[in-house]
């Protein structure tokens, strides 16, 4: 298997591969950064579609990670595909709710559509290339050890698990361990503990 994965890694394709996937990875990043910068600095706390929508993009990042670590596979894709899928049904769901005349919808818009549009938009984006992926990497070989990594795909590597960590670290602050709030206007963790005046946490 792993003399397999070497060949295949060799080939002219192998490294453009490795290069799509790892930019991939690099969007999920700035989505999943610019959603956490939007929440601290505008003090808009994800609603519990928009968490879902954000797990969703982890899990498309997950996949992505994969192909990078241990060389693409249809597994890791299936992976991307059905995170995309779940992903999209979120936000489409959310769009939906928001789709009435007058409805001005959750949260300030960015660049004229709300973060749960650009994320069903995204997320479209993500099928058609995790399909195009699928049709190239014909001669995929997943291996069980990792792949060498350069110096910038660790840190692309590094920056996307900061960032999941981030979010974590804040849907527990927001949720504790039970369900979150439909219309979250404070930190759940942090106004119980007086960290935060209600309102402003």
């Amino acid at each position: 298997m792993r003399a397999m994965a070497t060949t295949y890694f060799s080939k002219p394709l192998a490294p453009l591969s490795r290069a799509l996937n790892t930019l991939a990875l690099a969007g999920i990043t700035l989505v999943l950064g610019m959603a956490f910068y939007w929440q601290l600095a505008f003090n808009e706390i994800p609603c519990p579609l928009c968490l879902l929508q954000r797990v969703a993009f982890v899990m498309v990042g997950m996949g992505f990670l994969m192909n990078v670590r241990y060389g693409p596979s249809p597994l890791h894709y299936g992976m991307v595909v059905w995170s995309a899928l779940a992903g999209a049904i979120a936000s489409g769901r959310q769009v939906l709710l928001h789709i009435a005349p007058g409805d001005t919808g959750y949260g300030s818009p960015f660049l004229g559509l709300h973060f749960y549009t650009w994320a069903l938009v995204l997320f479209f984006l993500v099928l058609v290339f995790a399909g195009i992926m699928l049709m190239l990497d014909t001669k995929a070989v997943d291996q069980s050890s990792p792949l060498s990594c350069n110096l910038i795909t660790r840190i692309v590597l590094g920056l996307f698990l900061l960032m999941v960590l981030g979010n974590l670290a804040s849907t527990l602050l927001e949720c504790g361990f039970g369900p979150c709030e439909d219309d979250p206007v404070n930190y759940l963790w942090l106004s119980l503990k007086g960290v935060f005046p209600p309102g402003l946490a």
